[in-house]
This record gives C-alpha cells, sequence and structure tokens, in this order.
C-alpha cells in the first residue's frame, strides 16, 4: 500500500515539476504555426576549396559575382540525376526540350495556370470545415477534403490489366 502511495506521490510531484517548466504564454500552444522561425533548408554548404593549377590565370574578383565554391543546389541536382548542368545556365527553353515543349503547348497555354490552381486550392482547403489547418496535422484535413479525388491506385491497375495494357512496373498479377 505504501509502495503505491509513494509512486503516486511521485507521479504527482513530476507532473507539477514539469508544469513549472511552462512560461504560461498562450502562444506556446499553437499548433498553427503563424509566427516565422529560421528555415533551416536555405543554409546551403559550400564547396570545397581548391588551389589553381596557376595563379596568374586567376580572374579579377568582381564583387557581388560568383565564386567556384558557391553552391549551385540546381545543377548539383541536375547532374546527379544523370542530365547536364550546362544546360541551366541559358535563359528559355533548350534546343533538346523545343519538341517537348511544343508538344505540351499543342492546346494552347494558359499563362497564370499555377497562380490560379493555388488560390483556388488553398481557398477549397481553407473553406471547408469547422476547424483551421493544425500545422503537421494540416495533412491528414488535406487528404480528408481530397479523398473523393485521389486515384486509387490498385483499382486502376486492376482496371488498366482489364483492358489487356501491359503495366511493367507494377507487382506482378497473383
Amino acid at each position: 500500500m505504501r509502495a503505491n502511495l509513494r509512486k503516486s506521490g511521485l507521479l504527482l510531484f513530476l507532473a507539477l515539476a514539469l508544469s513549472a517548466c511552462g512560461s504560461g504564454r498562450p502562444g506556446m500552444l499553437n499548433l498553427r504555426g503563424d509566427k516565422v522561425g529560421p528555415d533551416e533548408f536555405s543554409v546551403l554548404p559550400g564547396k570545397p576549396l581548391q588551389s589553381p593549377t596557376d595563379l596568374s590565370s586567376l580572374p579579377e574578383p568582381t564583387p557581388g559575382g560568383t565564386n567556384l565554391t558557391d553552391p549551385t543546389p540546381n545543377a548539383d541536382a541536375v547532374a546527379a540525376l544523370g542530365g547536364n548542368p550546362a544546360a541551366l545556365g541559358g535563359t528559355g527553353i533548350p534546343a533538346s526540350d523545343g519538341a517537348l515543349v511544343n508538344h505540351s503547348a499543342r492546346y494552347g497555354v494558359q499563362p497564370g495556370v499555377r497562380e490560379e490552381l493555388a488560390a483556388a486550392d488553398h481557398a477549397l482547403r481553407e473553406g471547408r470545415g469547422f476547424f483551421p489547418t493544425f500545422g503537421n496535422l494540416g495533412n491528414a484535413r488535406y487528404y480528408r477534403i481530397y479523398r473523393n479525388d485521389r486515384l486509387d491506385q490498385e483499382q486502376e491497375l486492376l482496371r488498366l490489366r482489364a483492358l489487356g495494357m501491359k503495366t511493367p512496373s507494377a507487382p506482378p498479377q497473383e
């Protein structure tokens, strides 16, 4: 009996001690996360320093220009995926992608479609339901709102197989 009483007393003490650690500010329980904090993804590590082969052939420094050690995440990602990072340097569409762009734009291109869709999505998500979107719980709300619009991949696989289409990347039929 005394052991249970001691355990209960210890638990009560720990709960009180833990509650004393709070500051009592109502913002501490703000799950929505309206405050803007530091962006840990904005810090990019620099490339390793290299010693040039000939110090007399170094270019003049350009204030505000780029260095060889400046991070280039887009070019690094393109190179990691097997692409040509030099194709990123120019503006516009590279000649190698011209046929793809022409084919995808054959029915016309609506300017500002991304902004329009983002605004419609935001209005839909904010207009549905009583409770606001909560920080990390917002994904559950997103999926709940769009559950009728999602593609059921197993049903689609069965439909394609019934049509006689080959599905080589899907698991084999049992």
